[in-house]
């Protein structure tokens, strides 16, 4: 598997083995998602000996004709899909090949705004990243969503997460970016963005394309990270974006990632800066989610406020 798809995929896996550990998933469930992942029973088996863990291979046949069960969102959006402060709406475009969907939503009476990319995370474009857009136009931004599950009929389409998971996974990273640099240009030439303040925001698995599509969109000018794995270091240097990058302190997974990474940001004098907020989980900004953390999420989204007004 080549190194561009294998940090993202492995990102999944560990991310699945985390949840599983931590009495977020079901035996049977985590094993039907190593099922998933690995393409098939013997797949599976050879992912659970990388994380030190075994099945039988009856299990795994077992697990494998588990029937997934459509999980309804949990909680209610901050920000109203019908708020008479934005205008929000499904849109599709043409590129690379295939129709793309995304989630775009402005402030209504407002003709001119810098625009912001919000990047999902491995389960797709859910309502809670919707709500997020939503919360970006509230803040007096054109925001963008695009679902990177588009070439498969995109995530609405779909109801077992865990496939939208092992599609987003199996992907190379180097694709979901050039979808991403795709939807930038769409972003730019939607009426009213201003073209020169653009900003891009992302979480876990989104976080992590957020770090890589900042090492490839020099017209970045902020961008803002939620717990995301650190992109190939090499690249870092090619960031032009000022960026906060969010992490709850006990994400040991991906704060290991973080020494080398600002060692690679200073080296490369790129302006960031990192918040580590403990007692967080990863993920602790999802409010329909297990982990999290209301006064954390609260604050770093003020932060992530903060820094857009700043550098856009």
């Amino acid at each position: 598997m080549e190194s561009g798809r294998q940090d993202l995929y492995r990102y999944v896996v560990e991310e699945f083995a985390e949840d599983y550990r931590e009495g977020e998933l079901e035996r049977r469930e985590f094993l039907r998602r190593m099922v998933l992942l690995g393409g098939g029973v013997g797949g599976a088996q050879a992912l659970l000996g990388s994380l030190g863990m075994a099945a039988s291979p009856a299990e795994l046949a077992q697990a494998q004709e588990v029937v997934a069960q459509a999980t309804p969102p949990q909680g209610q959006p901050l920000v109203d899909p019908n708020d008479p402060a934005i205008e929000a709406e499904m849109i599709e475009y043409q590129a690379r090949g295939f129709t793309h969907m995304a989630y775009r939503v402005r402030p209504k009476g407002v003709t001119a705004a810098p625009g912001i990319l919000v990047i999902h995370e491995n389960r797709g474009l859910q309502p809670h990243i919707q709500d997020v857009a939503r919360r970006v136009a509230k803040a007096g931004y054109i925001a963008l969503a695009p679902d990177l599950v588009s070439r498969i009929g995109g995530t609405a389409r779909i109801t077992d997460t865990a496939q939208i998971s092992s599609f987003l996974a199996q992907t190379s990273g180097d694709e979901h970016v050039a979808n991403l640099l795709e939807a930038l240009k769409v972003l730019k030439a939607t009426p009213g963005v201003q073209a020169d303040r653009l900003g891009v925001v992302g979480f876990c698995f989104g976080g992590g394309l957020t770090w890589r599509l900042a090492t490839e969109a020099p017209e970045l000018k902020a961008a803002v990270p939620f717990y995301g794995p650190a992109p190939d270091l090499a690249k870092v240097p090619g960031i032009k974006a000022a960026v906060l990058g969010i992490y709850g302190g006990n994400d040991t997974r991906i704060n290991a990632g973080i020494p080398a990474l600002e060692e690679a940001l200073k080296k490369a004098n790129i302006r960031y800066q990192i918040k580590i907020y403990e007692g967080a989980n990863h993920a602790f900004h999802n409010d329909t989610g297990a982990n999290y953390k209301k006064d954390a999420a609260e604050d770093a989204w003020r932060m992530t406020l903060e820094w857009f007004k700043t550098y856009l």
